[in-house]
């Protein structure tokens, strides 16, 4: 198993937020024993000359092999966090996405490639009812779901 670890500079990130009524498909966070700490939107870096836009479907489009849609306004954050005892520090865009492919809407959990060597699983949860012990990453992004600013229909 490869252990993540936060690089040492600021990374611009996507991230969409994919619903099925009131579940948000997420990308389950290991700690390096392989526990599930924390779930996240699917999406990932922005590359130097790419708009967030088209880094928001590029990444679908090599995690998924599906065609997203914007379908939302795009909110920011500023993620501050420590994974295995090194800091992260991040700049999100998110925005809510459709799916072309309906059948990724029905299978409960999957699999899909991060990177050519790093297998990740998506699921539908609510962002509302996680399991004990589970976080919704980044942390910010509870609160604005919880207070109604962001969620299926945002």
């Amino acid at each position: 198993m490869t252990v993540w670890t936060p690089a040492k500079s600021i990374k611009v990130k996507v991230l969409g937020l994919v619903w099925r009524g009131e579940q948000l498909l997420v990308s389950e966070v290991e700690d390096s024993s392989g526990t599930v700490k924390g779930v996240r939107p699917l999406g990932g870096c922005v590359e130097f000359g790419e708009t967030r836009e088209q880094a928001l479907v590029r990444e679908f489009e090599e995690e998924l092999g599906c065609v997203a849609t914007i379908s939302g306004p795009w909110h920011a954050f500023e993620n501050l966090f420590e994974h295995e005892g090194a800091t992260g520090h991040e700049y999100l865009f998110v925005a809510n996405v459709t799916l072309e492919s309906a059948d990724l809407y029905e299978r409960e959990r999957f699999q899909y490639q991060e990177t050519d060597v790093m297998t990740c699983w998506a699921a539908w949860m609510d962002p509302s009812r996680l399991p004990d012990g589970v976080a919704l990453y980044p942390l910010a992004l509870l609160d604005e779901i919880a207070a109604g600013r962001i969620g299926p229909f945002s």
